[in-house]
């Protein structure tokens, strides 16, 4: 960890940082502290919900009020979302020495990510914003929204419209800016317990908002309806069969097939 953050001049041309006047105990707290406290939010929180209110981790489904915006917006958003998913995975989590590696020129690793991400982008922004517009215009949708909700909405469009206006901004109308020099390897050291600070603080403002919107949002995740994407059916493979039984005392007038007796 490096004792203090570089300097005000040694920052990129048209790259303001949130830590530019020399703050390092600012610094630190954001980019070596909350992160931490973050993840202990996000891994406790879940424990906590599955533990005290396992009957409440559900999306709580509108379905039934309102299909036509839902079957639009929900797909766009979904689909969006998995492919930003894992395009932060591999741009975040895999070093940029592996894509080389693997003879993935640095054109064709930018191109590529810049290309699907704006897109996954926008189809998620216009999924959450059809999904806004659904829960904030259908009446018994929008009775069945908490200020939970609202809260975890506001925090995901920020997290989602930082992130696209970064990539544009940056890699469109911008210079370009290599992420995966500076971000990259500042978001493994949270894991290997060895964050740099100082990589964060000299990388463009909007990613810093960025990274600090999926903090927030990380930190709130578990008490909110988004713990849904971390469950899956899988009881359902091994439940065992439903078994229907009929109260009727006359049974019909066939007599019942060997092995379809009435229980008694």
């Amino acid at each position: 960890m490096k004792p203090h953050a570089p300097l005000p001049t040694d920052l990129p041309a048209g790259a303001p940082a949130l830590a530019a006047a020399g703050d390092s105990a600012l610094d630190i707290f954001l980019w070596n502290v909350l992160p931490y406290l973050a993840l202990v939010l996000f891994v406790g929180g879940h424990l906590w919900r599955y533990r005290y209110d396992k009957f409440g981790w559900t999306t709580r489904s509108s379905q039934l009020h309102e299909s036509r915006l839902l079957r639009i917006g929900s797909p766009l958003f979904h689909f969006g979302i998995l492919v930003v998913i894992l395009g932060h995975i591999g741009g975040l989590l895999i070093p940029k020495s592996w894509t080389e590696a693997a003879g993935i020129s640095e054109d064709a690793y930018h191109v590529t990510a810049v290309v699907l991400g704006t897109i996954a982008g926008i189809c998620t922004l216009a999924g959450i914003a059809i999904l806004v517009y659904r829960r904030r215009t259908v009446g018994p949708v929008f009775s069945a929204t908490t200020r939970n909700d609202k809260f975890m909405y506001v925090l995901l469009l920020l997290a989602l419209i930082t992130g696209l206006v970064a990539t544009v901004d940056a890699n469109v109308t911008g210079g370009g800016y290599d992420y995966r020099t500076t971000i990259s390897p500042w978001f493994r050291g949270i894991f290997t317990l060895s964050p740099d600070a100082s990589l964060m603080s000299t990388a463009p403002w909007l990613f810093q908002l960025h990274a600090l919107s999926a903090l927030a949002l990380f930190a709130v995740w578990p008490f909110t309806r988004l713990v849904h994407m971390l469950t899956a059916p899988v009881g359902y493979l091994t439940r065992p069969y439903i078994v229907y039984r009929s109260r009727d005392t006359n049974m019909g007038s066939r007599a019942p097939r060997r092995g379809w007796e009435r229980v008694k």
